[in-house]
């Protein structure tokens, strides 16, 4: 059995994405049943040089559609800070989740080889779509929605394993 490159990125990218959608409205429903305001959640940190749960959850979209985008047009550069709230988040992950069904397995195995640039600043670091998207882009997805689990656990949202691996939904 062979592994696509379509298999390796959009496979997993569907999975955590709605896992993430799942922890999303558990941590509103958990935070609203408590009194914690979501714009509380939102602005939250980890640690004070740490970016905010926002940008955990804009990260998280923009690591796994916007990769995808990103190879195909042969540049990437990281997200900005955004202005979303709690519901803003949510539907982010959903958008991110639709768009996935445009990228289709030939599209994506298609993105073997293809050159593309991450421009971070005036700084541009050369990759193939293969290595991006498998070496760069899934870490880091992974890392922003395990961080956004994280944080509501913080919260005290009932969440377990289960929830992030989204195997049994």
């Amino acid at each position: 059995m062979s592994t696509s490159l379509y298999d390796a990125s959009v496979g997993p990218f569907r999975q955590i994405l709605g896992a993430t959608a799942n922890v999303l409205e558990k941590g509103r429903t958990h935070c609203e049943a408590s009194g914690i305001p979501l714009d509380d959640v939102v602005q939250m940190r980890l640690i004070d040089d740490m970016l905010p749960f926002q940008f955990q959850v804009v990260s998280s979209a923009h690591h796994s559609l916007g990769a995808l985008k990103g190879v195909e047009a042969g540049v990437f550069t990281p997200p900005s800070p955004a202005g979303e709230d709690y519901a803003g988040l949510q539907d982010l992950i959903t958008q991110a989740l639709e768009g996935l069904d445009a990228f289709t397995p030939e599209r994506v195995n298609g993105f073997e080889g293809k050159p593309l640039e991450f421009r971070l600043g005036k700084n541009a670091i050369p990759f193939q779509g293969e290595k991006f998207l498998l070496g760069f882009s899934l870490p880091n997805f992974l890392f922003h929605a395990t961080t956004t689990y994280d944080m509501l656990r913080i919260k005290g949202t009932p969440l377990g394993k289960r929830d992030f691996l989204n195997l049994f939904q």
